[in-house]
C-alpha cells in the first residue's frame, strides 16, 4: 500500500533545490520547509501563547487566594476575592486589547516587554486599590499575585519573542511566493525581497517561455503558467503573485481566470505597487491577531481546538468498536487491517488517509480509478457492513488528531480519482477550491446526500458546489450542526453506495 513516501519525497526534492540554489539566490532560502498547512499552524501559535498566559495569570490568582484563605477558597467572600479578579481581568484584557499577541516585525522586543511589564503593573495597582477600597484582607492575596503576575507575564512573553524570532530566522514565518510573469515588475520585487530578507521567492512562471529568460534576478523560471497548475511546489506556496504590465489587460484577465482555479491566494501587482508598500503587504506575517469579527486565523484556531477536543473524545468512545472491527477484518480475509491511500489535503498537500480495509487486498485500488458500485465483487463481507455504516472511516480520527484532516470539511478524494474515463478534477474548473480548507471525516456535502463514488459529471459538479459552499460559510456552529446530524443521516441512508 502507498504510504507517506510520496509526500516526504516531494518535500525532500523541493528542499534539495533550495539547498542547491541558496548561495546563488537570496530570496530562495528557507531553512525550514513547511507546507501551507504546517505554516498555518505556526501562525496560530499566538492563540496558544494567549491560552498559556490566561492559565498562568488565573492559576497564580487561585494559588494566592488559596494561600490567603486558611479555610479554603470557598470560605472567601466576594470582597476578598475581588482584588485578584479585577487585576487579572485588566492584565488579560489589555494584553489582548493592545495587540500584544501579534508579534509584528515592526515592534522591537524591548518595547514589547516594556508594554507587558507596564500592563502587569497596572493590573497590580488596580488589585491593590480594589483591596484597600473593598476589604483590606484581600491585600493578602493581591500582593503576592501582583509580583507573580509581573514575573510570569514578562518571562512568558520573553519566551514567546524568542520562539517567534527563531521562526523568522529559519523562514517558517516568511511567506513563500511564486511569481507569474518574467517581467520588470518581477525583477524589482525579487531585488527588493533580497534586500529585505523577509520573503521567500520560490520560482517564476511565465506563459511566454520562448521570450522568457532562464532566471529573473537569480530566481529560476520553472515553466509556463500551465505548469504551475499541477506543480509539486504548490502545497508550499502561500501566495501567487501575478506581476504583469498594467497595459496587458486581456493577458492579466486570462491568467487570473486560469490561476484562480488553484487553492492558493492570488495577488495582482501593477507598476505602482512594486515598491515598499506592496512588499510590506506581502511580507507582513505577524502571528494571528486575536481581535476582529471575521478573523480567519481565529476561526482556524477554534476549528483546530474543536478537532482536538471532540477528536480525543471520539477516539475514546470509538476505541472498542475499532478494536472489534479490526478483529473482524483480520478473521474475514487475508491482508492488512488498514488501507492507506494518497489523497489531496489542504492547499493540494498530499496526505495519507487511513481507513479500515473493506476490499480484498489483491483488488485494492489506491487511485480510485474504478469507483465502487452496488454488488462490487472487490468488497469483502465485513467490508460491505463497515462501508454501509461508515465504520471504515473511523481510523481517520488519527488524521484529524495529527492535523492533516478536520472532523468537518470536504471529503478527501483520491489523487487521480476518475469519474468514468475522465479524471474528476478535470470536470470542474473550481475543483481545487475545495482544498482551501482541510478535508474532513464528514462534511456539508455528505449530510446533503453527496457522498461515496461519483459516477457522472453532474455528481462531481454538485459535490464541488456543496464543498465550496461549506468553505465560504464555515463556522463553529455549522460544524457542530453537521457533526450532530452526520450519524443519523448516514445510518438512515441505506441506498447510498459507500
Amino acid at each position: 500500500m502507498p504510504d507517506c513516501a510520496p509526500t516526504l519525497a516531494d518535500a525532500t526534492a523541493v528542499k534539495a533545490v533550495a539547498t542547491k540554489g541558496r548561495a546563488a539566490r537570496g530570496p530562495f532560502r528557507p531553512d525550514v520547509w513547511l507546507n501551507a498547512r504546517q505554516r498555518s499552524g505556526v501562525r496560530l501559535a499566538a492563540h496558544y501563547f494567549r491560552a498559556v498566559d490566561v492559565l498562568a495569570v488565573v492559576g497564580l490568582g487561585l494559588i494566592a487566594l488559596w494561600t490567603a484563605a486558611p479555610a479554603g477558597l470557598m470560605s472567601l467572600s466576594l470582597a476578598e476575592a475581588a482584588p485578584v479578579a479585577v487585576g487579572a481581568t485588566i492584565v488579560l484584557g489589555l494584553l489582548r486589547g493592545l495587540d500584544l499577541y501579534r508579534f509584528g516585525r515592526d515592534r522591537r522586543a524591548v518595547v514589547h516587554l516594556a508594554a507587558v511589564a507596564t500592563i502587569a503593573l497596572l493590573g497590580a495597582a488596580a488589585a491593590l486599590a480594589t483591596g484597600m477600597t473593598l476589604d483590606r484582607r484581600g491585600l493578602d492575596a493581591a500582593a503576592p499575585w501582583a509580583l507573580g503576575t509581573l514575573a510570569a507575564t514578562t518571562g512568558l512573553h520573553a519566551a514567546w519573542l524568542a520562539v517567534v524570532a527563531r521562526w523568522r530566522r529559519t523562514g517558517a514565518l516568511s511567506p513563500n511566493l511564486v511569481i507569474v510573469g518574467a517581467t520588470r515588475h518581477a525583477e524589482a520585487l525579487i531585488a527588493r525581497a533580497l534586500e529585505r530578507r523577509d520573503l521567500n521567492v520560490l520560482g517564476v512562471f511565465d506563459d511566454r517561455l520562448a521570450r522568457s529568460p532562464d532566471s529573473v534576478a537569480g530566481v529560476p523560471v520553472l515553466g509556463d503558467a500551465e505548469s504551475l497548475l499541477n506543480h509539486r511546489m504548490t502545497p508550499y506556496v502561500d501566495r501567487i503573485v501575478l506581476a504583469i504590465d498594467a497595459q496587458g489587460g486581456p493577458r492579466v484577465r486570462e491568467l487570473t481566470r486560469r490561476l484562480e482555479t488553484l487553492p492558493n491566494p492570488l495577488t495582482v501587482l501593477v507598476d505602482s505597487e512594486t515598491g515598499k508598500a506592496a512588499l510590506d503587504r506581502l511580507a507582513s506575517a505577524p502571528l494571528a491577531p486575536l481581535q476582529g469579527p471575521v478573523d480567519p486565523d481565529r476561526r482556524a484556531f477554534n476549528k483546530r481546538l474543536q478537532d482536538l477536543v471532540v477528536g480525543v473524545l471520539a477516539l475514546i468512545v470509538a476505541a472498542p468498536v475499532m478494536a472489534l472491527t479490526a478483529l473482524a477484518i483480520r478473521l474475514d480475509s487475508p491482508g492488512p487491517i488498514f488501507f492507506r491511500q494518497r489523497r489531496h489535503g489542504f492547499n493540494q498537500e498530499e496526505i495519507v488517509v487511513w481507513k479500515f480495509r473493506s476490499m480484498r487486498h489483491a483488488a485494492a485500488d489506491a487511485t480510485a480509478s474504478r469507483q465502487v458500485t452496488i454488488g462490487d465483487d472487490r468488497v469483502t463481507r465485513v467490508g460491505r457492513f463497515i462501508r454501509a455504516t461508515s465504520l471504515d472511516e473511523l481510523p481517520q480520527i488519527f488524521n484529524v488528531l495529527s492535523g492533516e484532516m478536520s472532523l468537518v470539511g470536504p471529503r478527501p478524494h483520491a489523487i487521480g480519482m476518475k469519474t468514468g474515463e475522465t479524471e474528476s478534477a478535470r470536470l470542474v474548473a473550481e475543483y481545487a477550491h475545495r482544498h482551501r480548507i482541510k478535508p474532513g471525516m464528514t462534511g456539508w456535502a455528505a449530510v446533503q446526500g453527496s457522498r461515496g463514488p461519483l459516477h457522472s459529471e453532474a455528481e462531481v459538479r454538485r459535490r464541488v458546489q456543496l464543498d465550496i459552499d461549506y468553505v465560504e460559510r464555515q463556522s463553529f456552529w455549522l460544524d457542530l450542526r453537521i457533526l450532530l446530524v452526520t450519524i443519523p443521516v448516514l445510518l438512515g441512508d441505506r441506498a447510498a453506495v459507500r
